[in-house]
C-alpha cells in the first residue's frame, strides 16, 4: 500500500501542471515580433496558519480498518521553495474492532514543486486513545495542491511504528485545509 501511495503521490507531482509566475505571456508592438512580458501573477502563500477537516482510513493487526472524519490545525513558514511547519490532529475511528480516537502532532517539511503544489514529509507522535493506551513514532508524507488563495487539498500517509503496545498502524487521509 505505501508504495502505490509514493507511486501515485510522485505521478501527481511530475504531472502538476499550472499557470506559473515564470510563465511568459506576450503583447503586440509595432515590431514585427510580439514581446514577451513575466506575468505578475503571485505563487500561493503557503505561510501562515490553517485548520481543515479530512477524512481518514486507519488499518492495524489489532484494529483492522476503520474509517473515520478528523480536525486539524497548523502553522507553516516559507523560505523560498522549501516549507517547514507543525500540524496536530484528532480524528475519530469507527469500524474494525471498537470506536477509538486518534490524537497527533508532527512537523512537516517539503518542497514547493509548483506554485500551487506541495510534496513534503511528515513526522511526529500520535495516541491511540482506546484500550489499550497506545503510541507511535510516526512518518510518512503527503501532496498538498492550492486550489484557490484560502483552500488546499491533501492526501497524506503515516505509519505509526509502535512506542508502547505492538500495534503498527497505517494512516491514509484526504482533506481540505483552510488557510488564514
Amino acid at each position: 500500500m505505501l508504495n502505490k501511495f509514493a507511486a501515485t503521490a510522485l505521478l501527481l507531482a511530475l504531472s502538476a501542471t499550472g499557470a506559473s509566475a515564470t510563465d511568459l505571456i506576450t503583447y503586440s508592438t509595432s515590431a514585427s515580433q510580439a514581446m514577451p512580458v513575466a506575468s505578475t501573477a503571485p505563487a500561493f502563500d503557503w505561510s501562515g496558519f490553517y485548520a481543515g477537516v479530512f477524512g481518514a482510513y486507519q488499518h492495524s493487526p489489532a484494529g483492522g480498518g476503520q474509517l473515520g472524519l478528523g480536525i486539524d490545525a497548523g502553522i507553516n513558514t516559507t523560505f523560498n521553495f522549501v516549507l517547514a511547519g507543525a500540524e496536530i490532529a484528532v480524528t475519530g475511528l469507527g469500524g474494525g474492532t471498537e470506536a477509538t480516537s486518534y490524537a497527533q502532532a508532527v512537523g512537516r517539511a517539503g518542497l514547493l514543486v509548483g506554485d500551487n503544489t506541495l510534496l513534503y514529509g511528515a513526522a511526529g507522535y500520535g495516541i491511540d486513545t482506546g484500550a489499550p493506551d497506545e503510541s507511535d513514532v510516526l512518518a510518512g508524507g503527503g501532496l498538498e495542491y492550492a486550489v484557490s488563495d484560502a483552500l488546499s487539498l491533501r492526501a497524506q500517509y503515516l505509519h505509526g511504528f509502535p512506542v508502547t503496545g505492538a500495534n503498527p498502524k497505517d494512516q491514509v487521509t484526504l482533506g481540505a485545509q483552510f488557510h488564514f
